[in-house]
């Protein structure tokens, strides 16, 4: 296994030019090939990326890096992704080399990417730190409110030479954005915003805190994210602490089928105020699970649940 993987390093690491003390064979009547300056783009963090020109080969380590992708048009340079990279369609006939917990080193060396494009708050950070140290450019894809997507998809179509595509794309997503907001984001007659506990599994309970997606959907359908205090994405917090924030409304956040068990185990807590007035519901939308530009739908689906459950 290790002679193997240290055969296509050795294959990888040559697509980035010889060793200095290789002795290359000269031959004069040869022609000189062509060079293909490499170009500099900047990614969601603002890191700077060495890439060739368009089109590259890409490879996705994450769902919403992936779809983002699709939305900026560079899907048909995306060579390889993970599990549950399902969005678009398109997606699911990309070939997976592994999950957010393990990638397939071997496989992701063979197929020598021009860049791996990377969600820093998702995956195994010492298996990146490897990906990144066999000398493949690492491109960090990252939305933590959702008016950062319009500028990531622009970014992704720079990286990829797409963009057009991504400009259409951004635009449609800027203009989706500020009708959620001009309809949802103010309570009906400047009442309170209604507190929110987004159960995103159940036994033990995990919610999201401040730097999530979600927690930036709930602000935007007016609502507040009852732990939205917290630094962590996805919080485990124990029912001592949902009673003491005593939420109006629970949304079970659940995979399709479990949302109705979800909801059942609240109902020994009668002393909740979601609870007592029969505002805990199943929301199984998965969009808004997504951090790629379908979290919009899901978002408008949450807002709409909200509305219908708020005083």
């Amino acid at each position: 296994m290790r002679v193997i993987l240290a055969a296509h390093l050795a294959v990888f690491a040559g697509a980035w030019g010889t060793p200095a003390n290789a002795a290359a064979p000269v031959n004069p009547a040869a022609p000189t090939p062509a060079v293909h300056p490499r170009r500099t783009v900047s990614d969601d963090l603002g890191h700077a990326v060495s890439v060739p020109p368009p089109p590259l080969r890409i490879v996705s380590l994450s769902p919403g890096a992936t779809e983002t992708l699709f939305a900026a048009g560079a899907g048909g340079q995306v060579v390889a992704t993970t599990a549950y990279s399902d969005q678009p369609p398109a997606a699911r006939a990309v070939p997976r080399i592994g999950d957010a917990v393990a990638i397939d080193m071997e496989r992701l060396v063979a197929l020598r990417p021009d860049v791996v494009v990377v969600s820093p708050a998702l995956g195994n950070p010492a298996q990146l730190a490897k990906i990144g140290g066999i000398g493949m450019p690492l491109y960090q894809q990252q939305a933590v409110k959702l008016a950062d997507l319009p500028p990531s998809v622009r970014r992704l179509g720079a990286l990829a030479g797409t963009q057009a595509v991504a400009e259409r794309e951004a635009r449609e997503l800027e203009v989706r954005l500020a009708a959620l907001e001009q309809r949802y984001a103010r309570p009906p007659g400047g009442g309170k915003r209604p507190s929110v506990l987004l159960q995103v599994w159940n036994r033990p309970i995990y919610t999201i805190g401040r730097r999530q997606l979600m927690s930036d959907a709930l602000s935007l359908c007016g609502a507040r994210n009852v732990f939205g205090e917290l630094p962590e994405p996805s919080p485990l917090v124990d029912i001592e602490a949902v009673i003491a924030r005593n939420p109006d409304i629970i949304l079970a956040v659940a995979p399709p089928g479990e949302g109705a068990a979800w909801v059942a185990d609240w109902k020994r807590f009668g002393a909740l105020a979601a609870v007592r007035s029969g505002r805990v519901v199943a929301f199984e939308d998965q969009a808004l699970s997504r951090a790629g530009p379908s979290v919009i739908d899901g978002t408008e689906d949450l807002c709409r649940t909200l509305a219908r459950l708020s005083p």
